[in-house]
């Protein structure tokens, strides 16, 4: 029996807005971007402020140093396009240094055989050349109309502040405390005396901040001198020397070759409408799958039920044991991640789905001390045995469980992703299929009870869900029902913006304690 209340109700309230709306886990964040949309930036304007101070206020779930992927909307075009900005193993990585220890699992979210001294997980050994600079770069200098530097700036601030260490950054920053103080200077900026987390009173009003000063000078100094620095000046200078003296192998080479890629996007029609998913190593091809084998298995009627349920898991079974088998990846069912999301929608229409992370919970647990910035530890995701789909090689792509998304039907069009390693998938195909195939609000299929069924062998599903659902799903897999809550997530965290007829909305996950949807002042 769990220990939570089964009376207590907690709801999110969606407001229609004729201008923007930034969705996005942090609220600060969100405020941050829609700010932007109140000075006349563009929805990619907005997304690239929130990027960055999302990075501040969320520091364990992605930032600078890590990479992702964003699907954008051109209102004027009427055209999807995905920026690519996934990490990349570095070229002078040598598998061999990643012996097998014999000692059966890794000790974080993957089943890969465990490594020696967990060198793929934890630690410099753990860190692939980053993406995220460069994609929010590119999406700036394609589709920006504000100053890069006014872009940044008011992050700058963020950080010289410091974030607010409230009672779910004490629980966060607890998690994983053991592995912070490994690292002398990840300890210093999370933990009190290089042991114990940092925490809010029991009954006081916190105020105690991380100081992230040395992350603010970073950012002005990538707000002056252009995305660029960060992979050929001063920041990566200041990365390459941090990193290697801890035993990496992040190199000048590897940051000054990297650039993110603008491509297509995987186009899929589905019910009359069609939903864009990012191409790449993402889940986009995935969730195409996925929503080709739903159309033809069921007919929607007024509201989810039994079938359209079961064939939605039934989709997702398929669909991840062909990812596992061909793409190699192979998360484990309940392993926390250290992803976000967030959406953006301004008043012309225009739209960004952003996901963008540093692979496990704090990443590398590891801090480059000359720039502030947490590290990711993106080696993780390839398969320290050879021969295999993913297997661990130099100059590598890695492969991602991202899936940030636009869909539109019947004049209806939503921007929406989640964080949450390989739940993002489930959830954004519950989310996509309560919108065009029930033509649910936003506000209805945020709150609606979800599945997860992600190759795991057993399908999790909300414990509020009707008996003859669940019914239908256990004649698929074994069950696990859950409620949803705010630490740990049994289901991924979604964020996501809509618009119908001029009109935006937004709404993140209904459990979490820090996401918001903020509005653009009307009339700015």
């Amino acid at each position: 029996m769990g220990n939570f209340s089964r009376s207590q109700s907690v709801r999110k309230h969606v407001v229609a807005t004729k201008g923007g709306v930034v969705a996005a886990q942090h609220r600060v964040a969100a405020e941050i971007g829609a700010s932007v949309l109140e000075a006349g930036g563009d929805a990619v304007d907005a997304a690239v402020a929130t990027s960055f101070a999302i990075g501040v206020v969320e520091p364990w779930m992605s930032g600078p140093a890590g990479g992702g992927a964003m699907v954008v909307w051109r209102e004027d075009e009427q055209q999807a396009r995905t920026i690519q900005f996934g990490m990349r193993s570095p070229a002078s990585l040598n598998p061999a240094h990643y012996p097998l220890s014999g000692a059966g699992k890794a000790s974080d979210l993957f089943p890969w055989p465990a490594v020696a001294d967990d060198r793929n997980v934890q630690g410099a050994t753990a860190i692939a050349v980053p993406g995220t600079v460069a994609g929010m770069e590119l999406a700036h200098e394609t589709y920006g109309v504000l100053s890069w530097k006014d872009l940044l700036l008011p992050v700058v601030g963020l950080a010289r502040e410091g974030l607010l260490v409230d009672w779910y950054a004490s629980l966060l920053i607890a998690s994983t405390a053991r592995e912070l103080a490994k690292d002398a200077d990840a300890a210093a900026l999370f933990l009190d005396d290089g042991q114990w987390p940092k925490i809010a009173g029991w009954t006081a009003l916190s105020a105690t901040r991380l100081n992230q000063d040395r992350m603010a000078d970073t950012l002005t100094r990538l707000a002056e001198a252009g995305g660029r620095d960060f992979y050929e000046g001063d920041i990566a200078a200041a990365l390459v020397a941090d990193i290697q003296a801890k035993g990496g192998s992040l190199s000048r080479d590897d940051l000054m070759s990297y650039r993110a890629q603008l491509t297509g996007t995987i186009n899929t029609p589905y019910r009359g409408g069609t939903v864009h998913a990012a191409q790449g190593l993402t889940a986009g091809r995935n969730l195409a799958d996925c929503l080709a084998m739903m159309e033809k298995t069921f007919a929607p009627g007024a509201r989810p039920d039994s079938t359209s349920f079961a064939e939605m898991a039934r989709a997702l079974g398929k669909t991840y044991e062909r990812r596992l088998r061909e793409m190699g990846d192979a998360e484990a069912p309940h392993a926390p991640s250290c992803t976000t999301h967030f959406s953006v929608v301004d008043k012309n229409g225009n739209m960004c789905a952003v996901t963008q992370t540093l692979l496990s919970i704090f990443g590398s647990r590891v801090v480059s001390p000359s720039t502030g910035l947490l590290m990711n530890n993106g080696i993780m995701w390839f398969d320290p045995e050879p021969g295999k789909p993913n297997s661990l090689a130099p100059g590598k792509g890695c492969l991602m469980n991202v899936c940030p998304t636009i869909g539109e039907k019947d004049g209806r069009r939503f921007a929406i992703g989640a964080s949450g390693g390989r739940k993002i998938l489930p959830a954004v195909l519950n989310l996509t299929s309560f919108m065009t195939d029930f033509g649910m609000s936003l506000e209805e299929a945020f709150h609606h009870p979800r599945i997860d069924n992600s190759g795991a062998g057993t399908i999790v599903a909300d414990e509020t869900l009707a008996p003859d659902i669940l019914a239908a799903l256990e004649g698929i897999h074994p069950v696990v029902t859950t409620q949803r809550t705010v630490f740990p997530y049994a289901f991924a965290c979604p964020a996501g913006v809509i618009r119908e007829n001029g009109m935006n909305m937004g709404c993140t996950e209904v459990m979490s304690p820090w996401g918001d949807a903020v509005h653009e002042k009307e009339g700015s």
